[in-house]
């Protein structure tokens, strides 16, 4: 089913996975599927206030992990920029090495991985050969009830609204 997928969905599911392993989580579901995407945005989700920032913060305060950040605050350290300067120097997920959660050995569970056989049928009904970012949005706003949904009404919107601005994108663009 790869072999469909356009470069800039691989990109998005292997972003899906270095999300995952940067949060400390060791799985990617759909939350880290919407995070690949948004990565890589070209305006759906920022113009419905769903950018990539707003998503990670999101899906952080959905499954916390490790140090709490407000207890850290409070003695003035900054765990957001501490993750950041990390990650730059040692690349991502390396603060979770240590227990062996790489973006590479981060598995997708079962909903993300229906979620892929969703874009592909999402691409089928439009009539389209490729599975682009645009049908995994539409594959994960068509699941009211996972991870990205959460994260996506978190956000301050809904999956309704993104399924409906992606489908419009993709009219203007045809």
């Amino acid at each position: 089913m790869f072999e469909r997928f356009t470069q800039e969905a691989r990109d998005a599911l292997t972003r899906a996975r270095e999300e995952a392993a940067s949060l400390g989580h060791d799985f990617v579901g759909t939350e880290h599927l919407l995070l690949g995407v948004a990565a890589g945005d070209d305006g759906i989700l920022a113009s419905l206030g769903a950018d990539h920032p707003a998503l990670r913060r999101a899906v952080a305060e959905m499954y916390p992990v490790g140090p709490d950040a407000d207890a850290l605050a409070s003695v003035g350290i900054d765990l957001d920029a501490v993750r950041r300067s990390v990650e730059e120097s040692f690349g991502t997920g390396a603060l979770f090495a240590r227990r062996g959660r790489r973006a590479r050995n981060v598995s997708f569970c079962p909903r993300a991985k229906r979620a892929l056989e969703r874009a592909l049928r999402e691409a089928l009904a439009l009539r389209q050969r490729h599975i682009g970012r645009e049908h995994l949005l539409l594959a994960l706003a068509g699941d009211g009830e996972s991870g990205a949904a959460r994260a996506l009404m978190r956000c301050g919107t809904s999956p309704e609204a993104v399924r409906a601005a992606t489908l419009a994108a993709l009219r203007d663009a045809a």
